[in-house]
């Protein structure tokens, strides 16, 4: 394509073909937290219309399907302390659910089961727009169907009711019933790219790099480890000591894929190398 053209089509994305785009509110993010430090977007929405799946980027940050923003927080022990969820926008809330229990699990059915969805709401925020909160922690939601909510007002706590597997937030926003992905409003739900308009929520995508691979938990034991203790936050009565008998490294790694390779190094307190351990390569 030649820079003529280029900038044609984009001056034309930018005057008439975005459209929907200044109609749309400007959202707040719908979590207390701070997006990088203590909490991350685990999966955006599929933007693949076939049995194969891709988020906005055309990266592989989602699932086959997933029609929403998936915001986690690193363990069970956030979630017990309470991590908000906030209304991106002012709003009516249509209907909610406050009764599911806070238990891990993939086995609820498929997502079309509304249950899947867990503790949550949906706002209707007008002009055909709305959002929807999914697993949240049961007995925390604070407002009722009926209620006016303004932006930014706190909704409940992030839980892991329904099917989930892990504490974290499902947002899924709406206009006239269409799937929209806050990332990348301007794209079709079958494209993937470069937006143009940026993302729908004030402070959050313009300023917060996309990460496709990140650290989520790294800390130290004094002997072996397993998933849940990590998860659970069982880790942190375990620090070694002097005494102990092992010094153990543990880290939770997101968004590998085949071919990806880890190498740790540890340095003590004069800067001198200690031990370094490289990964053989993920082969899926």
């Amino acid at each position: 394509m030649n820079k003529f053209l280029a900038l044609t089509c984009a001056a034309y994305l930018l005057g008439c073909g975005n459209i929907f785009a200044a109609d749309a509110p400007r959202f707040v993010f719908p979590v207390s937290c701070v997006l990088g430090e203590t909490c991350i977007i685990q999966n955006y929405v599929d933007h693949d219309a076939g049995p194969g799946w891709r988020d906005f980027t055309c990266g592989a940050m989602s699932y086959d399907g997933h029609d929403g923003t998936d915001i986690r927080i690193p363990s069970l022990t956030a979630q017990r302390n309470g991590v908000g969820v906030l209304s991106v926008a002012e709003g009516t809330v249509l209907r909610s659910r406050m009764d599911m229990p806070d238990v891990p699990n993939l086995d609820e059915g498929p997502e079309s089961d509304p249950r899947a969805c867990g503790n949550g709401l949906v706002i209707d925020h007008g002009n055909g727009w709305q959002s929807q909160y999914c697993h949240m922690a049961q007995g925390s939601l604070l407002v009722r169907p009926g209620d006016r909510v303004k932006a930014g007002q706190r909704l409940g706590l992030i839980g892991y009711s329904g099917r989930a597997a892990f504490p974290h937030l499902h947002l899924t926003l709406r206009q006239d019933g269409k799937i929209i992905d806050p990332f990348a409003p301007d794209l079709p739900p079958d494209q993937c790219g470069v937006s143009i308009g940026g993302s729908l929520f004030d402070g959050v995508g313009k300023t917060t790099p996309y990460i496709d691979r990140f650290l989520l938990n790294v800390g130290f034991a004094d002997g072996p480890v397993t998933s849940d203790e990590v998860e659970e936050g069982r880790l942190e009565e375990r620090a070694p000591k002097r005494s102990s008998d092992a010094l153990v490294v543990y880290v939770r790694a997101v968004g590998l894929v085949a071919g990806d390779s880890m190498a740790m190094t540890l340095i003590g307190a004069d800067g001198q190398m200690l031990a370094q351990k490289v990964f053989d390569p993920l082969d899926r």
